[in-house]
């Protein structure tokens, strides 16, 4: 029996309105991903221009590592939002690389390119972490990206030494949900480690990654990135995979 005008009309109305909706649907998941991440880089005055190209040189590398890409898959979304900023004094702080979705190999090597490329932007002005975390924090409302965790990674070779005290930022940005992760470089201050874990790192499973100096910063910057990267139900494999044996 065929079917009335009025009743195929109505079939056709909800057909497009569960194709519009499907395409909302899907349009929302696109713009999700697993993790918003900030990544931090200290260019303060005792970070010379050797020490910062090492730094630059570990996150590119660690961007084209294919354990890396293998971590970013593994997410429920098998994506992540990634930016980075460089910080110094408590109101300096420069914006270096934008936005970016990194999801496969080709993303992340774009990525690496992006850092390769920006050049150094700030060269003093005292160590403050508290100014690098508070800034840090603001590039989330800035993301084209949604994501349930949020986390700011930052490296560097000294205390807080300017503007308010570190732990104070990091309070308030763990209030705003944000998790703080550390990647102290020793050398100058030999027990760093001890003041990041201290007043630094903050918020849900936070955890910081001792670099021994410059030189070692590309292998820590590595294993920090994969771990903070990795949903909780492949750090084992995460783990194994830069831990082999």
């Amino acid at each position: 029996m065929g079917m009335g005008r009025g009743t195929g009309r109505a079939v056709g109305v909800l057909l497009r309105a569960v194709v519009c909706l499907g395409l909302a649907v899907w349009s929302a998941r696109a713009d999700e991903v697993d993790l918003l991440l900030v990544l931090a880089v200290d260019t303060s005055g005792s970070v010379n221009e050797e020490r910062f190209e090492l730094q630059k040189r570990g996150y590119v590398a660690a961007f084209r590592d294919a354990r890396l890409v293998r971590a970013i898959q593994g997410g429920g979304h098998g994506a992540i939002g990634v930016t980075m900023t460089q910080w110094t004094g408590p109101a300096m702080q420069v914006w270096t690389v934008p936005w970016t979705l990194v999801s496969d190999a080709g993303s992340a090597a774009r990525f690496a390119d992006a850092v390769a490329a920006a050049p150094r932007q700030l060269f003093g002005g005292g160590t403050s972490i508290s100014g690098a975390v508070t800034h840090a924090a603001t590039l989330f409302a800035r993301a084209p990206f949604t994501a349930l965790r949020h986390v700011i990674d930052v490296s560097g070779d000294g205390a807080n030494n300017r503007g308010m005290p570190a732990g104070l930022a990091r309070d308030a940005a763990v209030a705003q949900g944000i998790t703080i992760n550390g990647l102290p470089i020793l050398g100058l201050e030999p027990e760093l480690d001890v003041y990041y874990r201290d007043h630094v790192i903050g918020g849900p499973r936070a955890f910081l990654i001792v670099a021994q100096g410059f030189e070692s910063f590309a292998d820590a910057i590595l294993r920090k990135l994969i771990l903070e990267i990795a949903a909780r139900d492949i750090e084992n494999r995460a783990l194994a995979d830069i831990d082999p044996g």
